[in-house]
């Protein structure tokens, strides 16, 4: 899952980028609200971390521009000013979520689940397809009744695939979702990596879990259920 970090301390920022790539994010940081603005609009994100007290723009004139363009990546706000009005106007400028520094990095993370579940399509606790489901907050992947080891790149590529049930997912989205925006390597890295998951989670007597369509890109095939 791809996330926005628009935080102006920099040294919170790059603490959350560390913790956040630990998690299997792929994290993109800018630093003032106008960089900020420009990456939303730009980039499919699936959540942004949002500071309110920011140059350039501020996180409630970020929010409140997105939601009046039909952005509706969920927004979890982060900010410094304490007071009940300050929360209700991020919330009414239309963040999803609101927490007050410091914070507990735990509950972050229990957040921004929280907001991926309840994003703009359907996200389920559990995704499953066929016989594979995964578990996003425990970071569990079973196939029928075996549970399935991967390593948090692999974790984050099938994800992915299965958050898009049955479509045709292009190389460069599924780079785009699960590297982040500074990745300059190879583009094939995807493919070493949905081979590792076909071997992992493949059984002899059935087809690829993940299917490739040529010239196209990939998609996940639900076996069994």
């Amino acid at each position: 899952m791809r996330l926005l970090v628009v935080e102006d301390e920099r040294r919170l920022a790059a603490g959350l980028r560390k913790g956040l790539e630990a998690e299997g994010f792929a994290v993109d940081v800018v630093h003032n609200g106008t960089d900020g603005l420009w990456m939303a609009r730009e980039n499919p994100f699936d959540a942004i971390v949002l500071d309110i007290m920011l140059p350039g723009a501020n996180g409630y004139q970020v929010c409140r521009t997105l939601r009046s363009e039909g952005n509706w990546t969920p927004i979890l706000m982060l900010t410094a000013k304490v007071g009940v009005w300050d929360e209700v106007e991020g919330l009414d400028t239309g963040a999803d979520d609101y927490l007050a520094k410091p914070f507990s990095y735990a509950v972050l993370l229990a957040r921004l689940r929280a907001l991926l579940r309840r994003g703009a399509s359907p996200r389920p606790t559990v995704i499953e397809a066929g016989d594979l489901r995964l578990d996003p907050s425990a970071r569990r992947v079973w196939r029928g009744g075996e549970q399935i080891e991967l390593t948090t790149r692999e974790f984050a590529v099938l994800e992915f695939l299965l958050r898009h049930p049955g479509e045709v997912l292009p190389k460069t989205d599924i780079l785009g979702h699960v590297w982040d925006f500074d990745f300059d390597g190879d583009p094939n890295i995807v493919e070493v990596y949905v081979r590792r998951l076909r071997t992992k989670l493949g059984r002899s007597t059935d087809p690829p879990v993940i299917e490739t369509v040529r010239g196209a890109g990939y998609r996940l095939v639900a076996h069994g259920g």
